[in-house]
């Protein structure tokens, strides 16, 4: 099978959408199936094109048996809404138009969080005659207006009404939570093509070593439980539960 991914986010870039698609388009390609992503310069989070690349109309490169086809966009960094879909917009107008440098794809998934990766997707789709896998990180644009990032307006009831239109155009939804399910049920659809895969990792990627004595006795963290959570502190990322969970530790005794 040629699967055609399309994402905004693809190494060298080290957040979470460009480690993700990497690791299952590699696992895909160890499968036997053709992979051929299309993506940007890569630049995020600093709007920066990394050393080595272009921001050119087009780039081809193959790394670790994936084909990655990197297209122009228009390149702002991860700061201020408008200019941000300026830059989603620009990429899902470029890499439709580079969908037409592949061929004998048999399926095309555009993966979100901003979905207009998903509208270049269903636009693919609809040009090559497959089927549309849309896969679903979050609920965008409703995470922006949550966090309070964008009022209610008609802006953001146009995207509203699009983001609906995709999930009912697409013919999979792979949503990465079991409540984002139930969340696109109550908004009518169909549950037959909602089909959750949760996260995971890699546990080769890991190995459990010793504890640092020094280190714990210069923080004074010996014999102590110590646990710490890695990963991005947004404004749609409830920090908060993690001060709730803090809290909850120290009146079970757990952690000073």
């Amino acid at each position: 099978m040629h699967i055609l991914f399309l994402t905004d986010n693809f190494p060298p870039e080290v957040n979470a959408p460009a480690s993700r698609t990497f690791e299952h388009t590699r696992e895909w390609v160890k499968a036997g199936h053709r992979v051929t992503v299309i993506t940007c310069a890569p630049n995020f989070p600093k709007g920066k094109v990394f050393d080595g690349y272009r921001n050119h109309l087009w780039q081809f490169e193959t790394v670790d048996g994936i084909k990655v086809l990197r297209v122009w966009s228009y390149i702002t960094a991860n700061d201020g809404f408008f200019l941000r879909v300026l830059d989603y917009i620009s990429f899902m107008m470029t890499s439709t138009i580079g969908s037409l440098l592949t061929s004998k794809v048999d399926i095309v998934i555009g993966t979100s969080p901003q979905f207009f990766t998903a509208c270049a997707a269903y636009l693919v789709s609809r040009f090559k005659r497959i089927p549309f896998v849309f896969e679903l990180r979050d609920l965008w644009p409703e995470s922006i207006k949550a966090v309070g990032a964008m009022n209610d307006s008609v802006i953001l009831r146009l995207l509203e009404w699009i983001e609906s239109y995709l999930y009912r155009a697409a013919d999979a939804i792979v949503p990465v939570t079991h409540s984002f399910k139930i969340h696109l049920i109550e908004r009518g659809i169909a549950s037959e093509k909602i089909h959750v895969v949760t996260n995971g990792v890699s546990l080769s990627h890991f190995a459990a070593i010793s504890r640092d004595g020094v280190l714990l006795k210069k923080l004074g963290l010996d014999n102590r439980f110590v646990c710490g959570y890695i990963g991005t502190h947004g404004m749609a990322h409830g920090l908060e539960t993690l001060l709730d969970t803090a809290e909850l530790l120290q009146k079970h005794g757990i952690s000073e």
